[in-house]
């Protein structure tokens, strides 16, 4: 009902209640005027008048109150729908200076990026970073423009791509092929040239994108730094989870504490990079080049690292455990105490690795090249070391208990005091091995090759497992075990 019907109501209400109280009245003062009536009904009619007019008036006094504050409510309601509005409109004016602002400061800092003067990009790529910080709707956005940046004004050389390729196709099979050593006097060489010092521009984006604020980051997306040249860049506990870095090149980095769980490092090359306590959760290291790198209490927990390089490099204390070396180059690599239990390394190259106390509980080495090897102390237990090479390798105190070393070469390995209880090593090849006081309780010796092998203080072996391997006059048994009468007569 609108505010005028409203009145017009009130009104008529009003004018009826004071005619009525009015007729009322002038009624109660005609019948006091009566003359039959006595003195005391007179002044009874007129008391009930003078009621009636009381009762009539504060009716219509209440009326009005009632009325003006059903005015009062509608004039605050008023208000409060054109305050409400005003705020709206506030809103609307704050949000489109906001969208101003935005722009301005947007389009201002990216036309900077294209600046003569690197001090001008530089402030632009921070002033960019504000932006991001400060309006989460342009983070990614930003992010992504960033990445561009980089991608644009330091990419990788296609011909130093590929002479990457096959220096590392070289790398990764000079095991078996003629040149090995030639080829790692020719790593080593280029370890020693001086790496360019990377554009301060450049440093200013990556260490932007390097700490971002993660959450804003969309499902599903990733930031994209393929095949950029960012050798020497300080990316100490930058936050690059999920970036795919294919076929980046990222020597000599720092890299220290960085975040890189689930990233895409698939043809990379990180020689010399500094990797100490940097978190690799899952991620892709395919054919990445990982020479002499330092990858020091490294979290490689279920990474990729299929046929990557790793010559040379340090993995002290690395966790390893569940990752894919399948075909991995691990020369001259250090693994103390590290661990590498689940592990998949078939037919990687480990020639002189050091082991010292590593775990390799159930790791796999079929086929694995181990020769020269340093293995003391490390925990083989249920590992399968099937065909796998152990030429001189240095196996003291190791726990190969129930290990699997079929057809396995130890010639000249060395394993005093080894813990080899239900140890398989079915036509394995231990001449001129060195088993003193190793563990045999259970061991399977069947068709293993003895000739010339120290089993001197060797505990738990028996008559029958001597019996079942192959030796000469050459092997030295324990006191206690006479040389099967079958055993070749020459040596």
């Amino acid at each position: 009902m609108s505010s005028k019907k409203t009145d017009a109501l009130l009104n008529w209400l009003i004018t009826i209640t004071a005619i009525f109280g009015f007729s009322l009245t002038v009624i109660f003062f005609a019948l006091s005027s009566v003359k039959e009536l006595s003195i005391p009904e007179k002044i009874q009619y007129r008391n009930q008048a003078l009621t009636t007019t009381a009762i009539v008036f504060l009716a219509s006094a209440a009326m009005f109150n009632t009325y003006y504050a059903a005015r009062r409510a509608q004039a605050m309601q008023k208000n409060a729908i054109a305050a409400e509005k005003n705020v709206e409109i506030g809103i609307q004016n704050a949000k489109l200076n906001q969208d101003r602002l935005i722009a301005e400061r947007f389009m201002g800092a990216i036309a900077q990026l294209g600046h003569e003067k690197v001090e001008t990009r530089t402030g632009a790529i921070y002033a960019l970073e504000r932006v991001a910080q400060d309006f989460s709707k342009e983070h990614w956005t930003i992010m992504e423009i960033l990445t561009a940046f980089v991608r644009e004004n330091a990419p990788k050389e296609q011909l130093k791509a590929e002479q990457q390729k096959a220096e590392y196709q070289e790398a990764g099979y000079s095991s078996r092929h003629r040149g090995g050593p030639r080829l790692t006097q020719q790593l080593e060489q280029n370890l020693h040239e001086e790496l360019p010092k990377i554009r301060t521009d450049i440093q200013a984006a990556l260490t932007v994108i390097g700490r971002r604020n993660i959450l804003e980051d969309p499902k599903e997306q990733k930031l994209d730094l393929r095949n950029t040249d960012i050798r020497g860049a300080d990316l100490l506990r930058a936050n690059l989870q999920q970036v795919d870095l294919r076929g980046a090149d990222l020597s000599g980095a720092d890299l220290r504490e960085a975040d890189l769980s689930e990233a895409d490092l698939s043809g990379a090359k990180l020689v010399r990079s500094i990797l100490y306590e940097t978190k690799l959760l899952k991620a892709s290291l395919c054919g990445a080049n990982l020479c002499w790198a330092n990858l020091n209490r490294a979290n490689l927990s279920g990474a990729n690292m299929r046929s990557s390089n790793l010559t040379g490099a340090s993995l002290r204390v690395a966790n390893l455990q569940g990752a894919n070396l399948y075909k991995a180059n691990l020369q001259q690599a250090t693994l103390k105490v590290a661990n590498l239990s689940g592990a998949k390394l078939f037919l990687a190259n480990l020639q002189g690795a050091k082991l010292g106390k590593a775990n390799l509980h159930m790791t796999g080495l079929i086929g694995a090249n181990l020769s020269g090897a340093n293995l003391n102390g490390a925990n083989l237990s249920g590992a399968n070391l099937n065909a796998a090479k152990l030429h001189q390798a240095e196996v003291y105190f190791a726990n190969l208990s129930e290990a699997s070393l079929t057809e396995a070469d130890l010639h000249q390995a060395n394993l005093i005091g080894a813990n080899l209880y239900r140890a398989t090593f079915y036509q394995a090849n231990l001449t001129q091995a060195n088993l003193m006081g190793a563990n045999f309780s259970e061991a399977n010796l069947s068709d293993v090759k003895l000739e010339g092998t120290i089993l001197t203080g060797a505990k738990n072996l028996e008559l029958q497992q001597i019996r079942n391997a192959l030796g000469d006059r050459t092997t030295r048994l324990p006191d206690y075990i006479e040389a099967p009468t079958h055993w070749r007569q020459s040596g």
